[in-house]
Formats: structure tokens, sequence, C-alpha cells
């Protein structure tokens, strides 16, 4: 049996990076926040598209990263408001999905009446 490292290799560098948050966020907190904030999952999805589809698909598959990467913005912005106001880590977790869904939802809404075919 041959193991797909395409679908494997995502989910390992997810773990080792978690595992490395855990253990930077010890001695400190800035570099924990670089780790957790690195552009690994960009590259491996880039490496997939790339493998299975080639150069063709890069341009549409990297204009939907910029597009989609703002309700994660949004997701951090609400986050770091929230802890700010003091809230416990569930509130700011809704909240910040809350937000990210939303603007997600207006991204793709603003597509498909705009941009459709």
């Amino acid at each position: 049996m041959e193991i797909p490292w395409q679908r494997v290799l995502p989910v390992l560098v997810s773990i080792a990076i978690i595992i490395l948050v855990a253990i930077l966020r010890e001695y400190s907190k800035t570099l924990a926040a670089i780790t957790a904030t690195m552009p690994i999952n960009v590259p491996l999805a880039l490496w997939i598209i790339y493998a299975a589809e080639g150069q063709p698909a890069m341009m549409s598959f990297t204009e939907a990263l910029l597009i989609n990467i703002w309700p994660t913005i949004i997701f951090l912005i609400i986050a770091w408001l929230a802890a700010r106001a003091g809230w416990g880590l569930l509130p700011i977790l809704v909240a910040g999905y809350l937000g990210w869904g939303i603007s997600l939802g207006l991204i793709l809404f603003v597509r498909q009446v705009f941009y459709a075919p």
C-alpha cells in the first residue's frame, strides 16, 4: 500500500507546527506567534494544486487565496479586540469565527453577484 504523501504531509506539518508553538511559547511569545502565523499551509496547498493541475491552475488558485485571506484577517482583528476587552477563550473564538463566517459569506456573495460567468 502506497502512502498518499500529498494528503498526509499537510497533516504531519500541521501537527509539528502545533507542537512547535507549544514549545516556543515557553521561551518567547513573539516566536510562538510568528510560528503560528507562518504561511505553512499555503506552500503545501500550492504544491498539491501544482502537482495535480500544473501551472494553468496556479493563477486562479493564488487569486482565490489572496481574496479569501481577508476573512482570516477579520478573525484575527476580532480576536485581538475581544482579548483586549478581557473576554475568555470561548467567546473570543465564537466572535472570531462569526466574523470570519460573515466576511466569507460577503466575499462569496459579491463574487457570485458581480463576477459570475
